[in-house]
């Protein structure tokens, strides 16, 4: 039984990375909500969840987020939408943060594979062609072979109850493209690998708040050199050393270079391969960032690899920031 899908995004700050609670949180995402998206041509949708939000610190699931998701599946099948559950941060493990104990106690690895058990009996009996189940978001383990020991005892929690369902599985390292040529992919057919592409981060991250890189609010550009060589002169030295490694020339042809190692794991094992997240900051001018858009939309397709954007509200990346469709932004990812 496939898994088939082509074009997505993420409904991101809904069950992962908020604080808001009960009614809030309940119209933030909706029925109707589903019916656009569906409306604009997408076949899927990843749902970002935390652990915090699905269950309370004694490990007791937390009802009301379980019935949000069980609504919003109950919606995608109704609109023909498959969605890709996947479990963004963990109290052991987030990407941003510096300690990260999933890599050290296995207490923590055993909640990590307990909370797959859980999320599998809830959602189980979920069609496979309609549900898939992503391991975990952005792992950042300083020794690639961390995640890929955490990943398969993952994987094996999951088969032990599912053996046939989709489980997509990302790299480590933020689920970098350079760190591809370290998973260990495991024999198993019942896969779909996963990157995600923010290059040239200086562009798609520009003046980020949560970067290092936000001080930095000269111009920047795509294609061609990122920051110009007399635009990156003219700054102070601390400016110029804060950037000066990430100024270079990018264009379609050096972005398909960058996923070189994805596409040959995907040859090599046999198995599809999708973009999970990928976006570029309203931040950045509004010209180049929609000419990097659609260059990266294009490689992706061009290589039969599914992909979603991130994301569908966020006010930085959004498909329609806080509700307002970025019409320009839709117009390059759907026509």
């Amino acid at each position: 039984m496939s898994f088939e899908m082509r074009r997505g995004t993420n409904v991101s700050h809904w069950l992962s990375q908020s604080s808001v609670r009960g009614e809030r949180r309940r119209a933030y995402f909706t029925r109707s909500d589903v019916e656009y998206l569906a409306g604009l041509g997408l076949d899927h949708l990843r749902f970002p969840i935390d652990e915090e939000q699905m269950w309370d610190e004694a490990g007791r699931a937390e009802e009301e987020a379980f019935d949000l998701l069980n609504a919003a599946l109950d919606w995608c099948a109704e609109f023909g939408l498959r969605a890709i559950i996947d479990v963004h941060i963990l109290r052991g493990h987030h990407f941003n943060v510096e300690v990260k104990p999933l890599w050290t106690d296995e207490a923590v690895q055993e909640g990590f594979y307990d909370c797959w058990r859980q999320l599998s009996a809830r959602l189980g009996t979920r069609p496979r062609d309609m549900v898939a189940y992503e391991l975990l978001n952005e792992a950042v383990a300083d020794d690639p072979d961390e995640w890929n020991r955490v990943a398969h005892g993952a994987i094996a929690a999951i088969r032990e109850l599912e053996p046939q369902r989709i489980i997509v599985l990302g790299s480590n390292q933020w689920n970098s493209a350079d760190s591809f040529d370290r998973l260990s992919v495991p024999e198993d057919k019942n896969l779909i690998l996963t990157f995600h592409f923010y290059l040239p981060f200086l562009l798609t991250h520009h003046t980020a708040s949560w970067t290092p890189l936000a001080p930095y609010k000269g111009p920047v550009h795509y294609p061609g050199r990122v920051v110009e060589e007399a635009e990156l002169e003219a700054l102070d030295d601390a400016g110029r050393e804060l950037i000066k490694e990430l100024t270079g020339v990018h264009n379609r042809e050096v972005l398909e270079g960058l996923m070189a190692k994805p596409l040959a794991v995907a040859e090599r094992t046999g198995l599809p391969l999708y973009c999970g997240e990928w976006g570029c900051i309203k931040a950045a001018p509004e010209p180049d960032r929609l000419r990097w858009y659609a260059d990266v939309r294009s490689i992706l397709e061009e290589h039969s690899i599914a992909w979603a954007t991130w994301d569908y509200k966020g006010s930085g990346f959004g498909l329609a920031p806080n509700g307002t469709p970025d019409e320009g932004l839709i117009r390059v990812l759907t026509s």
